[in-house]
């Protein structure tokens, strides 16, 4: 565990790494990795003088003095959001669909459905559009962990049965969809002892599935001064209530900013060709009643809460189990009035 932090209060970091080892699911020993035996090396520091002063007092500050508890923003950087009217979560449907399907599967394991299973896991879901609309699965891949005296016919037996078919709307089904899992025929040894990765780095996963663009920077193990986790959140607000105020069926925000200034050093939008009034007039509603400075961001989505562990798995966006304060549709009124439409359309009706 190694990061920068700045905090006035004592933390036990080599119990909060066991306890989360251990309620993801790495209980046993035979797993090659547990929760009681895992080794663990604490290197956590003061986050550096020369960026803290930027944050702690943006550019703006500096200069005139007019705001005086104005932060800076934590990193230079650009983050992105996306909205469709694709599911009803306003999501892309392949990684709405792959979600879901990666919550089946660890429920499955959980409630002892498929005991066999172990923690690790992944999915893939392939969609097919037709003029931007989709239309079918063609392709679904999914890796499960599991326990060496299972034989690959049952696992993929269960896991077409009890995980994929569940999961995809049978209007949606194909004749004969294409279904992989464990494609190399074996998924025994996983997690950190299979394979060495880093929290946060599945950025794609994170988002939207690679549908929409990604700046670069993860969200996982980074407080909200820093724009990679707080604007990309902003972001996806503001795309979410464009699409819901039914200004465009298709959004994506831009928003870019330099280290220690507040204000976003560019923001762009792009509705690709679905907009129902001009671009630059859902832009002048987007000034109008989003201000995307890290304090107003922070504030507005209250982000110095403790609720960022509930979505280091199943994605950050598109998550109707849990009350996100971005992804709630609650300046998509305005923005319609403010753009001349007589009412929002509400949220879409796509696959369930």
């Amino acid at each position: 565990m190694l990061g920068e932090i700045s905090t006035s209060t004592y933390i036990d970091f080599q119990s909060v790494v066991r306890d989360t080892v251990r309620e993801i699911g790495y209980t046993r020993a035979e797993y090659g990795f547990d929760y009681l035996t895992c080794g663990t090396l604490v290197s956590i520091k003061e986050q550096s003088p020369d960026i803290s002063q930027g944050v702690d007092a943006a550019l703006e500050v500096r200069e005139d003095g007019t705001a005086l508890h104005e932060l800076g923003a934590g990193d230079q950087g650009m983050m992105f959001g996306f909205a469709c009217r694709e599911t009803p979560e306003l999501m892309p449907l392949p990684i709405a669909l792959a979600h879901r399907m990666a919550r089946r599967l660890a429920e499955a394991r959980k409630s002892g459905q498929l005991p066999y299973l172990r923690p690790d896991g992944k999915t893939q879901v392939t969609v097919e559009y037709d003029r931007g609309v989709p239309v079918c699965v063609r392709t679904v891949v999914v890796a499960a962990q599991h326990d060496p005296d299972v034989r690959a016919e049952r696992i993929r037996r269960d896991i077409v049965e009890s995980v994929i078919l569940p999961t995809i709307p049978a209007e949606l089904r194909v004749a004969d969809p294409v279904m992989h899992v464990n494609p190399t025929g074996r998924f025994v040894t996983g997690g950190p002892m299979g394979d060495a990765g880093l929290t946060g780095r599945k950025i794609i996963v994170d988002t939207y599935g690679g549908m929409a663009r990604h700046g670069g920077g993860a969200f996982s193990g980074k407080d909200p001064t820093k724009v990679d986790r707080s604007a990309a959140y902003a972001a996806r607000w503001v795309a979410k209530n464009v699409v819901a105020a039914g200004l465009a069926d298709r959004f994506e925000i831009e928003l870019a900013y330099g280290i220690g200034i507040a204000h976003p050093l560019s923001v762009s939008i792009e509705t690709f060709g679905t907009g129902r009034v001009p671009d630059d007039v859902i832009r002048a509603a987007i000034d109008r009643r989003f201000d995307l400075r890290p304090a107003s961001i922070i504030e507005a989505l209250d982000l110095r809460r403790p609720i960022y562990r509930q979505i280091a798995a199943y994605g950050h966006f598109g998550r109707p189990d849990l009350d996100l304060p971005w992804e709630r549709t609650d300046k998509a009124a305005l923005l319609a009035a403010d753009c001349g439409r007589p009412e929002p359309v509400g949220i879409a009706s796509g696959p369930a």
